[in-house]
C-alpha cells in the first residue's frame, strides 16, 4: 500500500535520527503546519508506522521504516556493514576535485569519529555529489545510504549539516553494534595510532596514522 505524500514525507522526516520527537519538530522538519500533522501522526499512529514512548514524542517503528521500503537487518548482516575495509575500499575525503584530504575512514565506527573532524566544506562537497550514499551502499548498508539521499535534500550548511550528519551516522553505528553484541567505543580501551604506508600506481608512497578499533578490524593467525 502507498503512503499519501504528505505522510511518506512525515515519516522520512522521522527516520533521519530515530529520535523521539515534538509533534511541533517534526512539523518543522518535514515544512508542513502543525495541524495537518498533527492529524497524520495521529493516522500514522493508529497505522502502527509511528508510536509515541511518552506523551507529546513521537518515534518511526520498524513496521513505518518497512513502509518506506527499507528492511530490517539481520546480526550476520550488521557485521558485514560493520567489517573493516581495506584502504582501497575506504573512504577517503577530499576538500573539493582532485584535492584529496589525509583523512581516511575504514569502517561506519571509523566514520563516524571523523564527521566532527572534517572540515564542513568537505561534507558539504560530498553529500552533494551522493558520495556518502554511495560508500555506505557499498558496505551493503541500504537503510544508512538512504537517508543520506533524504539528508542531501535539506541542503544543510556547515555546522549544522555536520551535527546532523554525526547524529544520523552515530545513531546508525550505535544500532548496529548493538545489533552484533560488539562493545561501544565509551567501553573500550583507547587504542594506539598506527602509521601505515600506502604505495600508489606511479610509485609514488605516502603514510597516514589510523587506529584499528575493536569490532572493526579482524586480525587473523
Amino acid at each position: 500500500m502507498s503512503l499519501p505524500t504528505i505522510k511518506q514525507e512525515i515519516l522520512e522526516s522521522m527516520l533521519l535520527c530515530e529520535k523521539p520527537m515534538k509533534a511541533t519538530d517534526i512539523a518543522k522538519d518535514a515544512k508542513k503546519e502543525f495541524q495537518p500533522v498533527m492529524m497524520h501522526l495521529l493516522g500514522l499512529q493508529k497505522m502502527g508506522y509511528i508510536t509515541s514512548p511518552e506523551k507529546g514524542l513521537y518515534i518511526i517503528t520498524a513496521q513505518g521504516k518497512h513502509a518506506l521500503g527499507i528492511s530490517q537487518v539481520t546480526k550476520e548482516k550488521a557485521n558485514q556493514i560493520l567489517e573493516y575495509a581495506p584502504h582501497d575500499r575506504a573512504f577517503h575525503f577530499y576538500a573539493t576535485v582532485d584535492q584529496p584530504l589525509s583523512m581516511h575512514a575504514h569502517n561506519l565506527r571509523d566514520f563516524t569519529s571523523k564527521i566532527n573532524r572534517a572540515d564542513p566544506l568537505s561534507l558539504e562537497f560530498h553529500i552533494k555529489r551522493g558520495d556518502f550514499q554511495a560508500w555506505f551502499k557499498g558496505l551493503g548498508d541500504n537503510e544508512l545510504a538512504q537517508k543520506m539521499a533524504l539528508l542531501a535534500k535539506r541542503n544543510l550548511q556547515g555546522e549544522t549539516l555536520q551535527s546532523m550528519l554525526y547524529c544520523v551516522v552515530n545513531t546508525r553505528y550505535r544500532e548496529l553494534t548493538k545489533l552484533t553484541g560488539q562493545v561501544f567505543p565509551e567501553d573500550e580501551i583507547a587504542e594506539p595510532e598506527h602509521v601505515h604506508e600506502h604505495t600508489h600506481e606511479n610509485g609514488e608512497a605516502h603514510t597516514h596514522p589510523h587506529t584499528h578499533p575493536h569490532g572493526g578490524h579482524i586480525h587473523q593467525a
